[in-house]
Protein backbone atom coordinates (compact mmCIF):
# COMPACT_ATOMS: atom_id res chain seq x y z
CA UNK A 1 0.00 0.00 0.00
CA UNK A 2 1.74 3.06 -1.21
CA UNK A 3 0.43 5.65 1.19
CA UNK A 4 2.13 3.95 4.13
CA UNK A 5 5.42 3.33 2.36
CA UNK A 6 8.64 5.11 3.20
CA UNK A 7 9.44 4.97 -0.51
CA UNK A 8 7.15 4.99 -3.49
CA UNK A 9 6.69 1.95 -5.67
CA UNK A 10 3.52 2.95 -7.51
CA UNK A 11 2.22 1.00 -10.51
CA UNK A 12 0.41 1.95 -13.68
CA UNK A 13 -3.30 1.18 -13.95
CA UNK A 14 -4.25 0.77 -17.62
CA UNK A 15 -7.65 1.67 -19.00
CA UNK A 16 -10.26 -0.81 -17.96
CA UNK A 17 -11.85 -0.38 -21.36
CA UNK A 18 -8.73 -1.98 -22.82
CA UNK A 19 -8.67 -4.59 -20.09
CA UNK A 20 -12.26 -5.58 -20.74
CA UNK A 21 -11.45 -5.89 -24.42
CA UNK A 22 -8.60 -8.22 -23.51
CA UNK A 23 -10.96 -10.27 -21.40
CA UNK A 24 -13.37 -10.71 -24.31
CA UNK A 25 -10.53 -11.66 -26.58
CA UNK A 26 -9.10 -14.12 -24.06
CA UNK A 27 -5.71 -12.39 -24.12
CA UNK A 28 -3.03 -12.64 -21.46
CA UNK A 29 -2.82 -10.13 -18.66
CA UNK A 30 0.55 -8.57 -19.40
CA UNK A 31 -0.45 -6.09 -22.06
CA UNK A 32 -1.07 -2.38 -21.79
CA UNK A 33 1.13 0.64 -21.17
CA UNK A 34 1.02 4.09 -19.71
CA UNK A 35 0.56 5.60 -23.16
CA UNK A 36 -2.63 3.61 -23.60
CA UNK A 37 -3.74 4.40 -20.05
CA UNK A 38 -7.01 5.84 -18.84
CA UNK A 39 -8.33 9.09 -20.11
CA UNK A 40 -8.31 12.06 -17.81
CA UNK A 41 -11.48 13.27 -16.18
CA UNK A 42 -13.35 15.32 -18.78
CA UNK A 43 -15.00 17.61 -16.24
CA UNK A 44 -12.64 20.37 -15.14
CA UNK A 45 -13.26 22.47 -12.06
CA UNK A 46 -12.28 26.13 -12.29
CA UNK A 47 -11.78 27.68 -8.86
CA UNK A 48 -11.88 31.47 -8.45
CA UNK A 49 -9.29 33.42 -6.50
CA UNK A 50 -10.23 34.25 -2.91
CA UNK A 51 -8.27 37.35 -1.99
CA UNK A 52 -8.27 36.91 1.78
CA UNK A 53 -6.82 33.42 1.38
CA UNK A 54 -4.37 34.48 -1.33
CA UNK A 55 -3.09 37.16 1.04
CA UNK A 56 -1.79 34.40 3.33
CA UNK A 57 0.70 33.15 0.70
CA UNK A 58 4.34 34.01 1.52
CA UNK A 59 5.56 37.07 -0.38
CA UNK A 60 8.21 35.35 -2.50
CA UNK A 61 5.74 32.78 -3.77
CA UNK A 62 3.05 35.39 -4.33
CA UNK A 63 5.43 37.52 -6.38
CA UNK A 64 6.45 34.60 -8.56
CA UNK A 65 2.83 33.79 -9.39
CA UNK A 66 3.71 30.09 -9.29
CA UNK A 67 3.41 27.23 -6.83
CA UNK A 68 6.26 24.80 -7.42
CA UNK A 69 4.96 21.29 -6.71
CA UNK A 70 7.17 18.21 -6.38
CA UNK A 71 5.45 15.10 -7.72
CA UNK A 72 6.32 11.50 -8.48
CA UNK A 73 4.39 9.63 -11.19
CA UNK A 74 2.75 7.29 -11.97
CA UNK A 75 0.22 6.50 -9.27
CA UNK A 76 -3.23 6.33 -10.79
CA UNK A 77 -5.68 7.90 -10.34
CA UNK A 78 -3.90 10.44 -8.14
CA UNK A 79 -1.03 11.49 -10.36
CA UNK A 80 0.02 9.98 -13.68
CA UNK A 81 0.60 10.89 -17.31
CA UNK A 82 -1.82 10.80 -20.21
CA UNK A 83 -0.89 9.67 -23.71
CA UNK A 84 0.46 13.14 -24.44
CA UNK A 85 2.82 13.12 -21.47
CA UNK A 86 0.76 15.58 -19.42
CA UNK A 87 0.58 15.00 -15.66
CA UNK A 88 -3.05 14.47 -14.73
CA UNK A 89 -5.12 12.92 -11.95
CA UNK A 90 -7.21 13.60 -8.88
CA UNK A 91 -4.34 15.22 -7.00
CA UNK A 92 -3.52 17.36 -10.03
CA UNK A 93 -7.08 18.63 -10.47
CA UNK A 94 -7.34 19.42 -6.76
CA UNK A 95 -3.98 21.23 -6.70
CA UNK A 96 -5.00 23.24 -9.78
CA UNK A 97 -8.17 24.28 -7.95
CA UNK A 98 -6.11 25.21 -4.88
CA UNK A 99 -3.88 27.28 -7.15
CA UNK A 100 -6.96 29.06 -8.44
CA UNK A 101 -8.05 29.99 -4.91
CA UNK A 102 -4.54 31.24 -4.12
CA UNK A 103 -4.13 33.09 -7.40
CA UNK A 104 -1.13 30.91 -8.30
CA UNK A 105 -0.29 28.60 -11.20
CA UNK A 106 0.86 25.17 -9.99
CA UNK A 107 4.00 24.02 -11.80
CA UNK A 108 4.54 20.28 -11.41
CA UNK A 109 8.12 19.06 -11.17
CA UNK A 110 8.84 15.34 -11.34
CA UNK A 111 11.15 13.81 -8.75
CA UNK A 112 11.92 10.54 -7.02
CA UNK A 113 9.41 10.01 -4.24
CA UNK A 114 12.05 9.87 -1.49
CA UNK A 115 13.57 13.15 -2.64
CA UNK A 116 10.44 15.28 -2.51
CA UNK A 117 10.30 15.98 1.23
CA UNK A 118 14.03 16.85 1.42
CA UNK A 119 13.53 19.17 -1.57
CA UNK A 120 10.59 20.83 0.20
CA UNK A 121 12.78 21.30 3.27
CA UNK A 122 15.49 22.88 1.13
CA UNK A 123 13.05 25.19 -0.67
CA UNK A 124 13.44 23.59 -4.11
CA UNK A 125 9.70 22.88 -4.08
CA UNK A 126 7.06 24.91 -2.29
CA UNK A 127 4.95 21.82 -1.64
CA UNK A 128 4.93 18.08 -2.27
CA UNK A 129 2.02 16.26 -3.90
CA UNK A 130 2.39 12.50 -4.21
CA UNK A 131 -0.20 10.81 -2.03
CA UNK A 132 1.93 11.30 1.07
CA UNK A 133 0.57 9.93 4.30
CA UNK A 134 0.64 12.52 7.07
CA UNK A 135 2.52 10.58 9.76
CA UNK A 136 3.93 11.54 13.15
CA UNK A 137 7.40 10.65 11.93
CA UNK A 138 7.15 12.80 8.82
CA UNK A 139 5.75 15.71 10.84
CA UNK A 140 9.17 15.96 12.50
CA UNK A 141 10.54 17.02 9.11
CA UNK A 142 7.74 19.03 7.50
CA UNK A 143 4.23 20.28 8.14
CA UNK A 144 1.29 18.61 6.39
CA UNK A 145 -2.01 19.96 5.12
CA UNK A 146 -4.53 17.12 4.99
CA UNK A 147 -6.85 16.69 2.01
CA UNK A 148 -7.94 13.03 1.80
CA UNK A 149 -8.32 9.83 3.81
CA UNK A 150 -7.01 6.64 2.21
CA UNK A 151 -6.98 3.04 3.33
CA UNK A 152 -7.06 -0.48 1.95
CA UNK A 153 -9.96 -1.54 -0.27
CA UNK A 154 -10.67 -4.90 -1.86
CA UNK A 155 -12.50 -5.37 -5.17
CA UNK A 156 -14.26 -8.34 -6.70
CA UNK A 157 -16.14 -9.16 -9.88
CA UNK A 158 -19.71 -7.90 -9.89
CA UNK A 159 -21.97 -10.23 -7.95
CA UNK A 160 -19.14 -11.74 -5.93
CA UNK A 161 -19.32 -12.53 -2.24
CA UNK A 162 -15.76 -12.03 -1.02
CA UNK A 163 -15.26 -11.05 2.62
CA UNK A 164 -11.75 -9.58 3.15
CA UNK A 165 -11.87 -10.77 6.76
CA UNK A 166 -12.76 -14.33 5.76
CA UNK A 167 -11.08 -14.95 2.43
CA UNK A 168 -9.47 -18.26 3.37
CA UNK A 169 -8.64 -20.30 0.27
CA UNK A 170 -9.46 -17.42 -2.10
CA UNK A 171 -7.11 -16.12 -4.82
CA UNK A 172 -6.19 -12.49 -4.12
CA UNK A 173 -4.17 -10.25 -6.45
CA UNK A 174 -1.73 -7.69 -5.06
CA UNK A 175 0.96 -5.46 -6.49
CA UNK A 176 4.40 -6.75 -5.56
CA UNK A 177 6.23 -5.02 -2.67
CA UNK A 178 3.15 -3.12 -1.50
CA UNK A 179 1.92 -3.35 2.07
CA UNK A 180 -0.96 -5.44 0.76
CA UNK A 181 1.68 -7.89 -0.48
CA UNK A 182 4.08 -7.79 2.46
CA UNK A 183 1.76 -7.26 5.44
CA UNK A 184 -2.00 -7.07 4.96
CA UNK A 185 -2.81 -10.20 2.93
CA UNK A 186 -0.16 -12.34 4.69
CA UNK A 187 -1.63 -11.37 8.07
CA UNK A 188 -5.12 -12.34 6.92
CA UNK A 189 -3.76 -15.59 5.50
CA UNK A 190 -2.02 -16.42 8.79
CA UNK A 191 -5.28 -15.89 10.64
CA UNK A 192 -6.80 -18.46 8.31
CA UNK A 193 -4.13 -21.08 8.86
CA UNK A 194 -4.06 -20.44 12.60
CA UNK A 195 -7.77 -21.30 12.60
CA UNK A 196 -7.13 -24.49 10.65
CA UNK A 197 -8.49 -23.06 7.39
CA UNK A 198 -6.83 -22.87 3.94
CA UNK A 199 -4.35 -20.08 3.37
CA UNK A 200 -5.19 -17.17 1.07
CA UNK A 201 -3.65 -17.78 -2.35
CA UNK A 202 -1.81 -14.49 -2.83
CA UNK A 203 -0.97 -13.72 -6.46
CA UNK A 204 1.68 -11.05 -6.97
CA UNK A 205 1.98 -8.77 -10.00
CA UNK A 206 4.68 -6.29 -10.90
CA UNK A 207 2.15 -3.56 -11.64
CA UNK A 208 -1.33 -2.69 -10.48
CA UNK A 209 -2.75 -2.89 -14.00
CA UNK A 210 -1.83 -6.57 -14.15
CA UNK A 211 -3.59 -7.21 -10.85
CA UNK A 212 -6.74 -5.48 -12.08
CA UNK A 213 -6.57 -7.34 -15.38
CA UNK A 214 -6.31 -10.67 -13.56
CA UNK A 215 -9.46 -9.88 -11.61
CA UNK A 216 -11.41 -8.84 -14.70
CA UNK A 217 -10.31 -12.04 -16.45
CA UNK A 218 -11.38 -14.15 -13.48
CA UNK A 219 -7.88 -15.43 -12.79
CA UNK A 220 -8.24 -14.31 -9.17
CA UNK A 221 -11.23 -13.90 -6.86
CA UNK A 222 -10.34 -10.45 -5.52
CA UNK A 223 -7.67 -7.79 -5.42
CA UNK A 224 -6.36 -5.63 -2.58
CA UNK A 225 -4.96 -2.13 -3.13
CA UNK A 226 -5.01 1.44 -1.79
CA UNK A 227 -8.60 2.66 -1.58
CA UNK A 228 -8.36 5.38 -4.28
CA UNK A 229 -6.64 2.92 -6.65
CA UNK A 230 -9.39 0.37 -6.11
CA UNK A 231 -12.13 2.99 -6.38
CA UNK A 232 -10.73 4.19 -9.70
CA UNK A 233 -10.47 0.63 -11.05
CA UNK A 234 -14.12 0.08 -10.13
CA UNK A 235 -15.17 3.36 -11.75
CA UNK A 236 -13.34 2.54 -14.99
CA UNK A 237 -14.72 -1.00 -15.15
CA UNK A 238 -18.23 0.25 -16.01
CA UNK A 239 -19.89 -2.25 -13.73
CA UNK A 240 -17.54 -5.21 -14.17
CA UNK A 241 -16.01 -4.74 -10.71
CA UNK A 242 -17.41 -3.75 -7.33
CA UNK A 243 -16.12 -3.25 -3.78
CA UNK A 244 -15.59 -6.27 -1.55
CA UNK A 245 -16.11 -4.90 1.94
CA UNK A 246 -15.35 -1.41 3.16
CA UNK A 247 -12.20 0.71 3.48
CA UNK A 248 -9.99 -0.13 6.45
CA UNK A 249 -6.70 1.01 8.02
CA UNK A 250 -7.36 4.59 6.91
CA UNK A 251 -4.87 7.44 7.32
CA UNK A 252 -4.76 11.02 5.97
CA UNK A 253 -3.02 12.10 2.80
CA UNK A 254 -1.33 15.47 3.17
CA UNK A 255 0.68 18.10 1.30
CA UNK A 256 4.16 18.53 2.87
CA UNK A 257 5.46 22.08 3.22
CA UNK A 258 8.51 23.49 4.98
CA UNK A 259 8.27 23.32 8.76
CA UNK A 260 6.72 26.51 10.12
CA UNK A 261 5.97 27.99 6.68
CA UNK A 262 2.89 30.24 6.49
CA UNK A 263 2.14 28.46 3.20
CA UNK A 264 0.59 25.68 5.29
CA UNK A 265 -2.11 28.04 6.55
CA UNK A 266 -2.83 29.30 3.04
CA UNK A 267 -3.11 25.77 1.67
CA UNK A 268 -5.33 24.64 4.54
CA UNK A 269 -7.70 27.58 4.02
CA UNK A 270 -7.78 26.92 0.27
CA UNK A 271 -8.60 23.23 0.72
CA UNK A 272 -11.30 24.05 3.27
CA UNK A 273 -12.79 26.65 0.94
CA UNK A 274 -13.06 24.03 -1.82
CA UNK A 275 -14.61 21.57 0.65
CA UNK A 276 -17.16 24.13 1.76
CA UNK A 277 -18.17 25.28 -1.73
CA UNK A 278 -18.53 21.73 -3.10
CA UNK A 279 -15.78 21.86 -5.71
CA UNK A 280 -13.60 19.47 -3.69
CA UNK A 281 -16.37 16.86 -3.77
CA UNK A 282 -16.92 17.43 -7.48
CA UNK A 283 -13.24 16.80 -8.24
CA UNK A 284 -13.26 13.61 -6.18
CA UNK A 285 -16.42 12.38 -7.90
CA UNK A 286 -14.89 13.09 -11.31
CA UNK A 287 -12.20 10.52 -10.48
CA UNK A 288 -14.41 8.10 -8.57
CA UNK A 289 -12.53 8.57 -5.27
CA UNK A 290 -15.23 10.33 -3.24
CA UNK A 291 -15.22 7.63 -0.56
CA UNK A 292 -12.06 9.17 0.90
CA UNK A 293 -13.15 12.79 1.04
CA UNK A 294 -12.85 14.60 4.36
CA UNK A 295 -15.05 17.30 5.97
CA UNK A 296 -12.18 19.33 7.38
CA UNK A 297 -8.62 20.04 6.30
CA UNK A 298 -6.12 20.44 9.14
CA UNK A 299 -2.43 21.12 9.59
CA UNK A 300 -0.58 18.08 10.95
CA UNK A 301 -3.45 15.64 11.37
CA UNK A 302 -1.42 12.42 11.65
CA UNK A 303 -3.08 9.56 13.50
CA UNK A 304 0.11 7.52 13.95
Amino acid sequence: MRFLRSSRLGGVLVALFAVLALALAGCSNNEGSESSGPASSSAKVEAAKVQEIADLVPGNIKESGQLIVGVNVPYQPNEFKDAGGNIIGYDVDLMNAIGGVLGLKPVFKEADFDKIIPAVQQGTYNVGMSSFTDSKEREKQVDFVTYYSAGIQWAQQKGGSIDPNNACGKRVAVQSTTVEDTDEVPAKSKACTDAGKPAIQKTKFDSQDEAVNALVLGKVDAMSADSPVTAYAIKRSEGALEPAGGVFESAPYGYPVAKGSPLAGALQKAVQHLIDNGQYKQIAENWGVQSGTIPNSVINGAVS
